[in-house]
């Protein structure tokens, strides 16, 4: 009956702010359940926090961010920096990593870097005045500017879509160049001798220089090599993707599989040689990197290289809360990829 009657007066009393009590009574639970269940649920009973979740959505109850801040000595906001939001790929796992971080009541601060070390590191500042308590970044190349400053604050920090179990970085993620060996081998031995590669900008893209280092490692092994007129950088841009296979195709002796840096250059390489007449998988096999959804649907279907995005985005959120709960997770997660053979991928007509 009494919070009965506190709701009506509540509910009338427009002019003043809703407070943390005033949650408390309606839901029948003390101040301090409140704001446990607020600032870490976990340590809250599950029947006990609905109380406070139904309460907060009955009085529109909004904390205050700066002084939840100031009495747990935590923003309860998480910093991410991606290249760009253009790639699907870092869409899907970003949005891992806010859900995650969501089920223990964390909110993410998002920023790109558009594949500037300058810029990410202005970003990197503007998260921390922000007062952000992690941060995810992508590859494992950054600034040391970027590194010195994470260390001076002593800020959890995870690496992402890299995997280096010798780096004194933590990360979750892959092997890039043990992925585009793995393309390149699959595509020696369906008997491609002539292999070309449409890469990513390399420059403050570790990842995209790695999967170059892989090719040219699996082409070596075979006694074969990497001709620098069959490897061109481009960006990931379908328009790029198309103009790059031009380039290639205008050589004297053009390649008969094409390893694309990820699958919106490779679209763009499919793209092209259909509407040229080029016959794809018969003429040209095509191989691209990150198993996006469309990948399925182009005709023919694109053979990829499948890179687990949304394991990637919640295994950084599980490391980050680790740490901010005072535990020592692995510094290093490795996750696996795997080679999706579509129909864009056959032997070749003839003997390369």
């Amino acid at each position: 009956m009494r919070n009965t009657r506190s709701r009506k007066r509540l509910q009338t009393d427009g002019s003043r702010r809703v407070r943390l009590e005033d949650v408390a009574r309606l839901a029948g639970v003390s101040t301090a359940t409140v704001s446990r269940a607020l600032n870490d649920p976990k340590k809250v009973r599950p029947n006990l926090a609905e109380k406070v979740r139904d309460a907060i959505r009955e009085l529109g109850y909004v904390p205050h961010g700066a002084a939840r801040a100031l009495a747990s000595q935590r923003s309860h906001t998480i910093g991410a920096i991606v290249p760009t939001l253009d790639n699907a790929i870092f869409a899907r796992g970003i949005g891992a990593l806010q859900q995650r971080l969501s089920e223990d009541g964390y909110t993410l601060l998002l920023a790109t870097s558009d594949y500037d070390f300058e810029r990410e590191l202005f970003q990197v500042e503007k998260l921390i005045e922000r007062g952000i308590d992690g941060l995810m970044l992508i590859g494992e190349a950054h600034d040391r500017r970027l590194y010195d400053m994470l260390a001076a604050k002593v800020l959890p920090y995870v690496n992402t879509w890299v995997y280096n179990a010798e780096s004194p970085h933590p990360c979750v993620g892959f092997h890039n160049r043990d992925a585009a060996y793995r393309i390149a081998t699959y595509l020696i031995d369906i008997g491609h001798r002539r292999i070309g590669m449409i890469a990513g900008l390399c420059q403050f893209n570790d990842r995209a220089a790695d999967r170059v280092h892989g090719v040219r490692d699996a082409l070596s092994d075979r006694g074969l090599e990497l001709e620098p007129r069959l490897l061109v950088e481009a960006a990931y841009d379908i328009t790029e993707g198309r103009q790059a296979l031009h380039v290639l195709l205008e050589q004297p002796d053009p390649p008969t599989a094409l390893i694309c840096g990820n699958d919106v250059i490779a679209f763009g390489a499919l793209f092209e040689a259909l509407s040229i007449g080029k016959d794809v998988p018969a003429e040209l096999s095509i191989v691209g990197f990150d198993d996006l959804d469309l990948a399925r649907q182009v005709a023919p279907p694109l053979t990829t290289m499948h890179v687990p995005s949304h394991q990637m985005g919640r295994g950084a959120a599980e490391y980050l809360l680790a740490r901010l709960a005072g535990e020592n997770p692995a510094a290093a997660t490795e996750l696996e990829v795997g080679l999706i053979v579509r129909g864009t991928t056959a032997p070749p007509s003839t003997a390369g």
